[in-house]
């Protein structure tokens, strides 16, 4: 079993041009499939995809993360019916789990300023991770698309920011002014370091800032503005979403900024608007509150 996964994970790498966080993760879920099913291939029946399916969710795996693994199995076994080594493919036959819908976490207006703002001292360190949270909220980016991004890729100038999304699809994003001037501003300090690197965002070291230390920046200066619990950059992705959406913005215009694929994927921000609505309304209306006392 251990060859047949390493060789979808080559077509993957090769034929999809996977990003290596995709790779890592088929490459996770179908070890665990493979441990579930004792290495077995030839005669996978639908009994064993949804056994390891219900496992994953008795072991504690959110049912999010169980559907994630039934469809890299999808996929995995998809390929081994192609390649000839299996004839069908049973897991098209298992249900996907019941996903609980979950809103978005997303910090006000205040909090994100305050985050900002956080570093505010002099040389590389504080101008990169300045950088990286002003682009962050000024362009929503996901965490491997900041962590992915080249120098080349940023116009300062015109204020865009050319990035590779899933699947490596490009798309050009404006980049608000605010932003523009940390960058410039930590380019410099990056000359200074006199680091070699095509990287945009680069640790002391000269190598390619990750997606790990990108989280590790946003959970630093987050705990040192007082903001705790689950918070990184996906938070502000959101609240990048939540407060263009609060301002007015079309939701088709913030699905092209977010990369989404389906609208569908963008509307679970219309909830939190509502819900943001009805906070003020229940605030400033002067008969909201008589009317609840009543």
């Amino acid at each position: 079993m251990k060859e047949k996964i390493d060789q979808f994970i080559r077509y993957l790498e090769i034929e999809n041009d996977a990003s290596r966080h995709t790779l890592r993760a088929y490459k996770r879920d179908l070890e665990a499939f493979s441990e579930y099913i004792r290495g077995k291939t030839g005669d996978i029946e639908m009994i064993d995809v949804r056994g390891f399916v219900a496992q994953q969710i008795k072991d504690g795996l959110s049912r999010t993360t169980a559907s994630r693994r039934l469809a890299s199995v999808r996929s995995f076994l998809n390929f081994l019916c192609r390649e000839g080594f299996i004839k069908y493919n049973p897991a098209k036959l298992v249900s996907t789990p019941k996903t609980e819908k979950k809103l978005p976490q997303f910090l006000s207006v205040d909090d994100v300023f305050s985050l900002i703002e956080k570093p505010d001292g002099i040389g590389f360190i504080h101008a990169r991770d300045k950088a990286i949270l002003e682009l962050l909220y000024s362009s929503g980016l996901r965490v491997s698309e900041i962590a992915e991004l080249n120098a080349d890729d940023l116009n300062t100038k015109e204020g865009l920011v050319k990035v590779r999304g899933k699947g490596k699809k490009e798309r050009i994003l404006p980049i608000g002014s605010k932003a523009i001037g940390a960058i410039k501003s930590y380019m410099v300090e990056k000359m200074l370091l006199k680091k070699k690197n095509r990287a945009m965002f680069i640790n002391r070291s000269g190598t390619r800032l990750s997606d790990r230390g990108v989280r590790r920046i946003v959970v630093k200066y987050s705990r040192l503005i007082g903001i705790y619990g689950q918070i990184g950059p996906h938070t502000l992705r959101h609240t990048f979403a939540s407060h263009l959406l609060q301002a007015g913005a079309d939701l088709r215009v913030i699905q092209e900024l977010l990369g989404h694929s389906s609208l569908s994927t963008t509307q679970k921000y219309t909830h939190i608007d509502i819900t943001h609505l009805m906070d003020v309304y229940d605030k400033a209306h002067p008969l909201s509150n008589d009317e609840k006392e009543k």
